[in-house]
């Protein structure tokens, strides 16, 4: 009864918590969105300075689709448009892997300098991972492919009153579409939280495992979740035993690589630059779980 007990009120505790910051955040920054046009993005995408466009690139990643696969579409977009390979992979990683979505749950459930420190090391990785394959010089690995240029089109927003609208809309509709997905998440979290012992996580993942970090990241790969799914199971996780460092590795690996992304990608560049892009970001999270694992004693 004890297990139940604590199991029932993690779940109804953090559901409550993490929808009440889910809609203000969501609304607040659907209000930033509303300032950036296709246009403007574009021309800011594709500035002259070096590695700017990387930076800005990563990002407008978080303020865009929350999952690698929704994200894909918008790559495209800018494939076609014409915004230089490295600046579009910055996107491509940023896009998923952090998001409003992300430091909401993060908040939430491990305070503010967590989320801070997860954010920071995302965009680097996502800067990193853009400006290393931009100098590979790999274009000759894209496919062309058919994508439609209305992937950078967008609505246009002269009032407060449209803005506030848009911003309400879309709350409404990505909470819609994922609140199940956040609640299954704390729902499985809870349930770790109360009936999974602690030694048996610890001794596989625990801080003193030279392999964890490594191997979260490569078994994350193969999996598909959004970060709503993924960071009340995070908190679980680390409650239990695993290190901070090696339960990050493993969502940023979940969130910003998956087999259904590769699929899509598929479309538009050759086997080789996936397993190129694969590699330099899951080499990138592999270092950021490490020092995670380093500082955070």
């Amino acid at each position: 009864m004890p297990a139940l007990k604590g199991t029932l009120h993690f779940f109804a505790y953090e559901t409550i918590k993490i929808m009440i910051l889910l809609f203000v955040i969501v609304f607040i920054i659907s209000i930033i969105r509303t300032f950036l046009s296709p246009t403007k993005v574009k021309r800011i995408l594709t500035h002259k300075r070096t590695y700017v466009g990387n930076i800005i690139a990563a990002l407008i990643g978080i303020v865009t689709p929350f999952c690698s696969c929704s994200a894909v579409p918008m790559y495209l977009g800018l494939i076609e448009a014409g915004v230089p390979l490295g600046v579009t992979f910055s996107f491509l990683v940023s896009s998923p892997m952090i998001n409003e979505v992300a430091l909401v749950m993060l908040l939430g459930l491990f305070g503010y300098k967590i989320a801070l420190l997860y954010i920071g090391s995302g965009l680097v990785i996502s800067i990193l991972s853009g400006i290393v394959i931009g100098k590979l010089k790999v274009e000759r690995l894209l496919i062309k492919s058919v994508v439609n240029p209305s992937q950078l089109q967008g609505q246009e927003f002269n009032t407060w009153e449209q803005r506030l609208n848009f911003a309400r809309d879309y709350t409404m509709s990505l909470v819609s579409k994922i609140w199940i997905y956040v609640v299954i998440g704390i729902g499985i979290g809870a349930w770790i939280h109360g009936y999974v012992p602690v030694d048996f996580l610890a001794k596989y993942a625990g801080k003193d495992k030279w392999f964890a970090v490594p191997l979260a990241t490569i078994i994350g790969i193969p999996l598909y979740s959004s970060t709503a799914a993924m960071i009340p199971l995070i908190n679980a996780l680390t409650e239990k035993g695993v290190s901070m460092g090696t339960a990050l590795a493993f969502m940023m690996s979940v969130t910003a690589l998956s087999f259904p992304e590769f699929t899509i990608l598929k479309r538009v560049m050759k086997v080789k630059l996936i397993i190129i892009f694969a590699s330099v970001v899951g080499i990138g999270i592999m270092i950021t779980g490490v020092l995670f694992n380093i500082w955070i004693k």
